[in-house]
Formats: C-alpha cells, sequence, structure tokens
C-alpha cells in the first residue's frame, strides 16, 4: 500500500508541468497530444520500479492521480494567464 500512495504521488507531481504545458497550446495539436502522452512512459516506470504491478484495482487510483495533476497544472496556467491579463490591462 505504502508503494501505491509513493506512486500515486509522483504521477500526481509529474503531471502538473505536462498540465500546465497542455493548457497553453491549441486543443487536439501536436503538442496537446505530446503533453498527456509523454509521461506515460514514466508511470509505466514507476510501476515496475515499486514493485507496483499492472493490478486492475490500482488503475482507478492510477488514472486519478494522473488526470488530477494534468487538472491542477492547467487550473493554475489559467491563473496565471488571467494575473497577467489584468496587470496588462491596468
Amino acid at each position: 500500500m505504502q508503494n501505491l500512495i509513493t506512486v500515486l504521488a509522483l504521477v500526481f507531481i509529474l503531471n502538473l508541468p505536462f498540465g500546465y504545458w497542455r493548457q497553453g497550446v491549441k486543443k487536439f495539436s501536436l503538442q496537446w497530444f505530446l503533453a498527456i502522452h509523454i509521461p506515460i512512459p514514466a508511470v509505466i516506470f514507476f510501476r515496475i520500479h515499486f514493485e507496483l504491478g499492472f493490478q486492475w484495482w490500482t488503475y482507478p487510483f492510477m488514472i486519478f492521480a494522473f488526470f488530477i495533476g494534468q487538472w491542477i497544472g492547467a487550473q493554475i496556467r489559467k491563473m496565471r494567464d488571467a494575473k497577467l491579463n489584468i496587470e496588462e490591462n491596468n
């Protein structure tokens, strides 16, 4: 269970910058696609390195950590862009 928690934290942290990047590019563009898919080999590495394996019951947790990291990264980008827009208008 400790390994699962560690991997979930790593997956979440790994996806923050990729979600940030994804938010700044055109939807369905090559960069958007890469921002979503580049972290996947690292997730597989974490599963193997931490001897988590590929048990079915772990997938919902891993998917949640992956997408919540992407989502929060995107929200950080939105807040940054909104702040910059406010500063430019003043």
